[in-house]
């Protein structure tokens, strides 16, 4: 009887202990002894976001993570997993529109083909550009497809790349285009607002463009005639208005802001910044070629307008009828040229021909 009574009071000493062992509020008790900065409580203060004491001087430099918050879609999670959350869903949606637009590009080439010019070049040549317009446009141009080519591998890589080159060639690529990206960006901040104050003038909306909008310049149609324009036609204004006036200002400013953490942001800033030019980034590209498209094959003799400067009067005549009536009459800073280098006379005439 006696082995039976301790065997008895044995098992029910063990499975008090147990129980107190198993109850959640005995660990923390016991915790808050053994380990008191690593208990429920503490961490339940750090997710809260009221600021603690700290003795590093900062902004938000109390505040260790930061508070919950929901975004649409998304669970209630701390605002930097929120923010983690949303990058890639935003970066497949964008990927899939750039795809998607260079696939409709290329389809509406090969049903309308190159843009061309109905009559023959007559030989006489226009500057269209000067010097100082094509070294910032292409100064622009070169910063702004470094910095979209090499945001796609960071932005895009993780799901596109790493299946296909493995994550040690991964690794290289995106470290280059990470130090390429935020060198790169203030040389485009540089010239963008260059860029925007040569060209804004000639871009200005008229009462004519309407004109060009009905029938988008004869785009629509195989053997549709380009409609009056003056310099730029209406479509080249909206492409001036989307991409370096809104997008790309849109880019700088947040560049800007992800690459000088020493301005003294918030964590939040940072991150809607970082959102913001994910968005920016993606639209510009897509809409860059557009742009991209109607300067080289979609219209051949507009390339070779930026390259060279100049343009055959024909062309001129066709597809900028105001902006030629104006150099014409010697209304326009732009003039015809007879000093043109034979080179560049061949390339010129050659590129129009190309495009009938």
């Amino acid at each position: 009887m006696r082995f039976i009574a301790a065997t008895v009071i044995g098992l029910l000493s063990i499975a008090a202990v147990a129980q107190e062992t198993n109850d959640p509020a005995a660990q923390q008790v016991e915790r808050q002894a053994t380990q008191p900065l690593n208990n429920a409580p503490v961490w339940r203060a750090v997710r809260s976001g009221v600021p603690a004491e700290t003795a590093v001087i900062g902004r938000e430099t109390n505040v260790l993570i930061q508070p919950t918050m929901k975004l649409p879609g998304l669970p209630a999670v701390s605002a930097g997993e929120a923010w983690r959350l949303a990058r890639p869903p935003l970066s497949t949606a964008g990927g899939a529109i750039i795809a998607l637009s260079l696939l409709a590009l290329a389809g509406f080439y090969r049903w309308r083909g190159a843009i061309g010019v109905h009559g023959a070049p007559t030989g006489r040549l226009i500057r269209r550009f000067s010097p100082a317009e094509r070294i910032v446009h292409w100064s622009v141009a070169i910063s702004f497809s470094i910095l979209g080519i090499t945001g796609l591998v960071m932005g895009l890589g993780k799901y596109v790349l790493i299946p296909v080159f493995g994550h040690t060639l991964f690794a290289w690529l995106a470290d280059v285009s990470k130090a390429l990206h935020n060198f790169t960006g203030p040389v485009f901040a540089v010239f963008l607002p260059i860029l925007i104050a040569i060209f804004v003038r000639d871009n200005l909306p008229k009462t004519y463009d309407l004109d060009w909008l009905k029938t988008f310049g004869g785009m629509l149609s195989k053997e549709g005639s380009d409609a009056p324009s003056g310099r730029f036609n209406a479509g080249e204004k909206l492409l001036f208005l989307a991409l370096p006036c809104f997008f790309s200002v849109i880019l700088v400013v947040t560049g800007f802001i992800l690459d000088f953490p020493n301005f003294d942001q918030t964590r939040r800033v940072m991150q809607q910044a970082n959102l913001v030019h994910l968005i920016a980034a993606l639209l510009g590209i897509t809409v860059a070629f557009f742009h991209i498209y109607l300067g080289t094959i979609g219209q051949r003799g507009a390339y070779q307008a930026m390259r060279t400067g100049y343009v055959d009067e024909a062309w001129a005549k066709e597809h900028h009828s105001h902006w030629y009536a104006d150099v014409k009459a010697g209304r326009s800073p732009q003039a015809f040229a007879d000093d043109v280098p034979a080179e560049t006379r061949s390339k010129v005439l050659e590129a129009i021909r190309e495009s009938k």
